[in-house]
């Protein structure tokens, strides 16, 4: 009786295991999980306040035919945008739109969970390609409009203030300029800086230069400025000769002295109030033997 049990535990173990049905697969939207993900290209929309906005078709199309050729090596940044699946690109606007161009219906995408910093986006928009002067330029600007003062701003892009200055300044040049710059005839924020200032003494020789085909630098500019500086001098006037100073008189200067020693006491009372204690002792001794030579001065 007592091998019983031990007979049913053998047979029950050489019994054939039973399979168990798999679990059913849940599908669920893809996590912030810093790992790549293959999602729809129709799910992607670009950031509104993304800082570049021009994205010339030339680099486009030779991004497009690299993407082609190797699909895309670095996975497009993007954050959860709604609760219907779509997404926010941080990073890679011009891998998303060279993307369509190369007829990709899905991209590998990184997740994060949070929006990006601004100033991340220019710098990474920098590294890769750089902006164009007048998307930095607009970048400058929208900060400013939020209230951020110019050293902030120029501290976080990692320039100079004279650099900011020169960008703003793109945002308001008069149309001969804009055109240039638009153009690509010239497009050095800091050339065109000094080209407005010219441009508001002698407009017409600016035009002609922008014109012509001589390149734009800063020693054609500074040719442009140099008879301004001449005709300014020109015009002004003759240094007038100062008429001697007639000498002061005697009670004139003993009113003048009445009214400096009246100061002077009200300034010794001053000091007195705050306590002799808390000013050192060699320059209170100095003082008060200077006071004593004043009286010197004053002694037939």
């Amino acid at each position: 009786m007592a091998d019983m049990p031990v007979k049913a535990t053998i047979a029950e173990a050489e019994a054939p295991l039973q399979k168990v049905p798999p679990m059913p697969v849940v599908e669920s939207l893809p996590t912030p999980t810093g790992e790549p993900l293959l999602v729809p290209l129709s799910a992607l929309c670009e950031d509104p306040a993304n800082p570049r906005t021009e994205f010339p078709e030339a680099e486009l199309q030779e991004l497009a035919e690299d993407i082609r050729q190797h699909g895309i090596l670095q996975p497009i940044v993007v954050q959860p945008a709604d609760a219907g699946g779509r997404y926010r690109i941080h990073f890679g606007a011009k891998r998303f739109r060279a993307a369509g161009l190369a007829g990709l219906t899905e991209v590998p995408v990184t997740v994060r969970p949070t929006a990006a910093d601004p100033y991340a986006q220019v710098a990474e928009n920098q590294k890769r390609h750089g902006l164009s002067p007048v998307d930095l330029a607009r970048f400058i600007r929208s900060r400013v409009d939020l209230g951020e003062s110019n050293a902030t701003i120029a501290k976080r892009l990692g320039i100079d203030l004279t650099t900011v200055a020169h960008h703003l300044a793109l945002l308001e040049l008069p149309p001969p300029l804009e055109a240039a710059l638009r153009t690509g005839r010239c497009a050095a924020p800091r050339t065109l800086y000094e080209l407005n200032k010219v441009h508001a003494q002698r407009p017409e020789a600016v035009v002609r230069l922008l014109r012509s085909d001589t390149p734009i630098t800063r020693e054609a500019v500074a040719a442009l400025r140099g008879p301004v500086r001449r005709s300014k001098a020109a015009k002004r006037p003759a240094p007038r000769t100062k008429a001697p100073a007639t000498p002061a008189q005697p009670d004139q200067l003993t009113t003048r002295v009445d009214r400096l020693c009246t100061q002077l006491a009200a300034v010794c009372s001053q000091l007195r109030g705050a306590g002799f204690d808390q000013v050192p002792a060699d320059q209170l001794a100095a003082l008060r033997e200077r006071l004593s030579g004043l009286k010197v001065l004053l002694e037939p």
